[in-house]
């Protein structure tokens, strides 16, 4: 028997339907949470618009389109690691329903990679606009509200060690060195002088000291140490290199990182002299990443992608996601657009933080009659208790259910510590993880909807 299969190519083996015990599980999955879940997600149209199909060549996949976006739908709904999903994926009956799949019980999935496989196929084709259009057109005949535009933005972090110049450069010293002793040794020449030893031994004793209070005065002479040396070992591989570059079996990666610590050498030469630079690399296996200044009281500085969203009846759609920095406040005529290119109604009230109460946006919204939560500048009108009635809501409402749809997602939906390793994929868990918890919400809704229609 077939490892796995696709459970819409099971065929019935008993004449009887009393031994059917698939269509038992069944019957219990589509009554579960689970099961309304996956009747809640469009998975067919969700495929065709991001171009996941069927591969017509080479091994066949364990999954089927709508099954691969299942498991990414699955892994940010169980806030489960690779390993822990493809775990219970093995015992659970339910999930493997979810999934589209039957794994047999004697011959387990093991390899638990696959996930991370599936996730950089769909990542090379995600298309977060042509997507998002397919699932608001699914879920706007249940949402309510559709006038009510609410804008703010938040940073989903990624998973890294806090950084600092002295641990930055001492990464890249520590690969340089080792990969020049791996090239010396398999070349079978002389390995070059430097002062590694001595480096090494400083920052181990800088490294337990840390902590304590160390004056500026130190950390400046280890910093100077480890810059000296970067700028040594980088000019000792590039030697190597244009010697015996063609008698090594350089890869594509190698080259990226070499690529990517030069960077790093120059950045680190200019901060020394007390220059500002502008793209700070702060991590060496993850180039893409930039602090992002939130201001907030307990933590000033995230490392992460920033995320302007729009929210429509409880429902989050990212308007803007870029690992730069950049000023929300200028987002808003374009967060309008996208309400109404989603939902195919214009908006009549808006809510937003001070951030987005400039005055080029306070003119777009009197131009096209958007009621907002901004405070009020210059006289009052007529109908002031009106407006200020309706502020006090919109703003109330905005903190409510966005801020707390924040919360929601990195606590439940693994967007608290994103352990992506690119820049695409971690765009894609971001994605699920949003669209997640807004599939989870429209359980209740589609429910409500039914129960009216059906009194």
């Amino acid at each position: 028997m077939a490892k796995v299969q696709k459970i819409s190519q099971l065929h019935p083996t008993l004449g009887f339907t009393e031994f059917d015990i698939l269509e038992s599980y069944r019957e219990s999955f589509y009554s579960s949470e689970l099961g309304k879940l996956h009747q809640a997600f469009p998975f067919s149209d969700f495929c065709k618009s991001i171009g996941l199909k069927e591969n017509r060549r080479g091994r066949k996949s364990y999954f089927s389109p709508e099954g691969k976006v299942a498991l990414m739908l699955l892994k940010a709904y169980t806030n489960f690691s690779d390993a822990e999903l493809i775990e219970h994926l093995n015992g659970n009956i339910h999930y493997q329903l979810f999934c589209g799949v039957s794994v047999h019980p004697s011959a387990p999935l093991t390899n638990y990679k696959i996930v991370s496989d599936i996730r950089v196929e769909i990542a090379h084709l995600l298309d977060i606009d042509a997507a998002q259009r397919v699932l608001a057109e699914h879920w706007k005949p249940y949402l309510e509200n559709l006038h009510v535009c609410m804008i703010d933005a938040t940073c989903y972090e990624t998973h890294m060690r806090y950084p600092t110049d002295v641990k930055l450069m001492w990464e890249c010293v520590h690969w340089l060195h080792t990969r020049i002793v791996d090239f010396c040794k398999e070349l079978g020449v002389r390995r070059p002088r430097n002062k590694f030893a001595d480096v090494s031994k400083a920052y181990l004793a800088y490294s337990k000291k840390r902590k304590k209070n160390v004056k500026r005065s130190r950390k400046k002479a280890i910093a100077r140490r480890l810059k000296q040396l970067l700028a040594k070992l980088l000019g000792q591989m590039n030697s190597l290199l244009k010697e015996h570059g063609k008698r090594l079996n350089l890869t594509p990666g190698f080259r990226r990182r070499l690529s990517v610590i030069e960077s790093i050498r120059v950045q680190q030469e200019r901060a020394f002299e007390g220059e500002k630079v502008s793209n700070r690399i702060v991590s060496v296996d993850k180039p893409y990443i930039r602090p992002i200044v939130r201001g907030k009281e307990t933590k000033n500085v995230e490392f992460g992608a920033k995320s302007n969203n729009i929210m429509v009846d409880d429902i989050s759609f990212i308007e803007h996601v870029s690992f730069d920095a950049f000023n929300e406040g200028t987002r808003l005529k374009q967060s309008v657009f996208l309400h109404q290119r989603l939902m195919k109604t214009r908006v009549k009230s808006l809510a937003a933080d001070a951030i987005y109460a400039t005055n080029e946006n306070r003119r777009f919204c009197t131009r096209n009659l958007i009621y907002t939560s901004f405070v009020r500048k210059g006289r009052a009108a007529k109908d002031e208790k009106e407006r200020e009635l309706l502020r006090k809501v919109l703003s109330r409402e905005r903190a409510t259910r966005m801020e707390g749809s924040f919360g929601t997602q990195k606590v439940h939906y693994s967007l608290i510590d994103i352990r992506a390793r690119k820049q695409e994929t971690e765009l894609l868990w971001i994605f699920f993880g949003i669209h997640t918890a807004n599939a989870v919400k429209m359980i209740e809704k589609m429910e409500k909807k039914s129960l009216k229609q059906s009194a």
